[in-house]
């Protein structure tokens, strides 16, 4: 449904016919960490994330993970490798 709170005009999955069902009745405003990404939209009443109702709650654990803004690492780069799996790799 189109958001009747905060996000004037734009469609929210939180949005009831009896008024915004999210925790506390509307979206919270991003926090500095959110800036750059594309999910990002600029209202009179402030910067709200498309994707999320509160977008600190998303980043109190780690990176927010529909962040468009942060570049994903790959998983060798750290040069930890499986003793096991070294082992039969030196077998062969």
């Amino acid at each position: 449904m189109v958001c009747q709170t905060v996000k004037h005009g734009h469609d929210c999955f939180f949005m009831t016919k009896k008024g915004c069902s999210f925790n506390g009745g509307t979206c919270h405003i991003i926090v500095e960490a959110c800036e750059g990404c594309q999910k990002v939209i600029a209202l009179p009443t402030g910067k709200y994330c498309q994707a999320f109702p509160d977008p600190a709650a998303k980043w109190r654990v780690g990176n927010c993970n529909m962040a468009t803004h942060l570049q994903a690492t790959a998983g060798k780069e750290n040069g930890k490798i499986n003793p096991l799996k070294a082992s039969k790799r030196r077998g062969h």
